[in-house]
């Protein structure tokens, strides 16, 4: 008799919460992810990115004294309205690095390295590979500050400040793989003093980048591969509007007036690879409307 009631009740009971309302909060808290997914980028086989020195957007575009730098800028995808971040050199490249100056406001040798996470740990972590090749620099590894005028600065190579990346990270440009297909999935191409406009003329940067680089665009256009071009700052006349452009196939060619600046080309990087958003990339969007 016992039994049975007890099997009525429970009947009951199931009967009850399966008509009931839904008690679960509406406005649960979702699990956290990133707004972008990959699924949203396209999957690119190598990336180089060049950093030049001083220029400001209206100084190169057009510039008849940097036809080849003009030529990539109409092959490719030309942002009009890019910005650096701050001056002078030193925190650009770090902001660009790992999304944060990281205290960093001049141009000396920071006084300890960073523990922070930056781009080459984050893809080192994701199983991709990373390399800095610095024109003029010694030997591998290489922390002093400089090789003298027009050479090598440790203030334009960001990645020897970091304990988590390794020296083989940190190259000279002798380096840079002549077979292409064995660059790293990310690297950085940091022309000496003399060939990045920082001492050296618009016109010498220009054949500089045509002798050195061109090759890789060339390749790229076959091999799903990227050329990513921008300066470090302006020269204080343009409120820091700074050239900026990626040509690469999986690019649509044409002038993109977005505001942007180093913090979004970083995101841009991020989300191409799926890693962690560093610093104050968190708070920007990827730059998402250029790809084919």
């Amino acid at each position: 008799m016992f039994k049975k009631w007890g099997i009525l009740i429970l009947l009951v009971v199931v009967v009850l919460n399966a008509c009931g309302p839904n008690l679960q909060p509406k406005n649960q808290t979702p699990i956290e992810k990133n707004i972008t997914t990959k699924g949203e980028f396209p999957n690119i086989d190598h990336i180089v990115i060049v950093i030049e020195e001083n220029r400001s957007q209206e100084a190169i575009e057009g510039n008849k004294k940097a036809p080849y730098i003009n030529s990539l800028m109409k092959q490719g995808a030309n942002f009009t309205n890019y910005y650096a971040i701050e001056h002078p050199s030193q925190p650009n490249y770090l902001d660009l690095f790992s999304g944060s100056n990281q205290g960093v406001t001049d141009d000396k040798v920071p006084n300890a390295k960073f523990t922070t996470d930056n781009l080459a740990s984050e893809l080192t972590a994701k199983n991709y590979t990373f390399a800095g090749y610095s024109e003029d620099l010694p030997s591998l590894g290489f922390e002093g500050e400089s090789t003298g005028p027009g050479g090598y600065a440790r203030k334009h190579n960001p990645w020897v400040n970091f304990t988590n990346v390794p020296k083989e990270a940190n190259q000279p440009l002798t380096n840079f793989p002549k077979d292409f297909s064995k660059l790293p999935t990310v690297s950085f191409v940091i022309p000496a003093l003399r060939n990045d406009m920082h001492d050296g003329s618009i016109k010498e940067a220009d054949d500089w980048l045509k002798e050195h680089i061109d090759p890789y665009v060339q390749w790229a256009t076959k091999h799903n591969s990227l050329l990513i071009v921008t300066w470090d700052e302006d020269d204080h006349s343009q409120d820091n509007k700074i050239p900026t452009f990626f040509v690469g196939p999986m690019v649509k060619p044409g002038q993109y007036n977005e505001k942007l600046n180093h913090y979004n080309l970083l995101r841009t990087l991020e989300d191409l690879y799926g890693l962690k958003h560093l610093g104050e990339s968190e708070r920007v969007e990827p730059i998402k409307n250029i790809w084919k």
